[in-house]
């Protein structure tokens, strides 16, 4: 029997510790519901339904779920494609500023060759 409980209390253990975790956390704050398209999750298609990190950050998971909204699988794909694109636009902006930009003036002299006919 002793065998059998350490079984049980490991369970346990395991079972309180995936409640604390933020998926758990922000399904039990807000309805089940896509933030962004509005699709209701029942138990059945719960899995579908994502915690999306507002600023990005993982690792920011406050209690109140104030970083959390929840996403669809397609809307939280939407979302990280939309923040990869303005990072990636970001970049280019700013190695468009970084880059040297050419001095050469291969057009000064058009004006003399166009009258050199």
């Amino acid at each position: 029997m002793d065998k059998f409980d350490k079984i049980i209390a490991e369970s346990r253990q395991s079972a309180e510790a995936r409640g604390h975790s933020y998926r758990e956390q922000a399904l039990k704050l807000f309805p089940w519901i896509c933030g962004k398209c509005k699709r209701e999750f029942s138990r059945e298609n719960l899995s579908e339904l994502t915690v999306h990190h507002k600023d990005h950050n993982h690792d920011n998971n406050p209690a109140d779920g104030s970083n959390w909204e929840l996403l669809c699988l397609y809307c939280h794909d939407n979302e990280h494609a939309r923040y990869l694109d303005t990072e990636g636009l970001k970049s280019n902006a700013s190695n468009e500023l970084k880059r040297e930009h050419s001095t050469g003036k291969p057009f000064s002299d058009l004006k003399e060759l166009m009258g050199k006919e």
